[in-house]
């Protein structure tokens, strides 16, 4: 069950939808905004803001030369990251394990800021089925097989505040995620 709300803001070429969704993780809520959506290119942002709003135009820059997703990585050159070391340590440590599990060449999939072309994401979405936060690792994944062209994109990070995620509990989840795409994968859930 969602409410739907659209407030206008022709004078800036932007409508926002807000949907109110029943919680099922933030896998389910990206897609629920993808399906929804109606502009091109389709982005979102963490809501913490953590990453700035200001990539955005980096962003459309990268998909004007040839990008069909980009992303804000926190591992490519000329990012700078300021957070606990904790962490660093846990995203290290998960990162390495995405990469062992779910090949994408990518080198930051769990970053809460990305842009798709449309079509892109209308594609991607269409066939992504995990409902919590390792819906990232799965995207892109697809988006591998797919053959789009994916471009990380440098930015500063600062995050010593509160997070939502909660280590002991949902670092489980997420590894058992990553089984879920690669098992997914070899049953031909995500088609050809």
């Amino acid at each position: 069950m969602f409410h739907r709300a659209k407030l206008a803001h022709g004078h800036l070429g932007l409508a926002f939808k807000v949907l109110r969704l029943q919680h099922r993780g933030k896998g389910a809520a990206v897609r629920a905004g993808v399906e929804a959506a109606t502009g091109d290119p389709i982005v979102f942002l963490d809501a913490d803001l953590t990453i700035p709003v200001e990539i955005i135009d980096v962003f459309i820059g990268a998909l004007d030369t040839g990008a069909d997703i980009a992303i804000a990585s926190r591992y490519v050159a000329g990012s700078v990251v300021d957070r606990p070391w904790w962490r660093r340590v846990m995203g290290d440590v998960f990162r390495a394990v995405v990469h062992l599990l779910v090949p994408t060449n990518i080198r930051d999939t769990q970053c809460g800021g990305k842009m798709y072309t449309a079509e892109a994401a209308k594609d991607l979405f269409a066939k992504q089925r995990l409902d919590g936060f390792a819906f990232d690792a799965e995207v892109l994944f697809l988006a591998r097989r797919a053959g789009y062209t994916v471009r990380e994109i440098p930015f500063a990070l600062r995050q010593h505040g509160e997070t939502r995620i909660d280590f002991l509990a949902d670092t489980p989840k997420m590894l058992r995620d990553l089984f879920v795409i690669r098992l997914n994968d070899m049953r031909g859930v995500y088609g050809g």
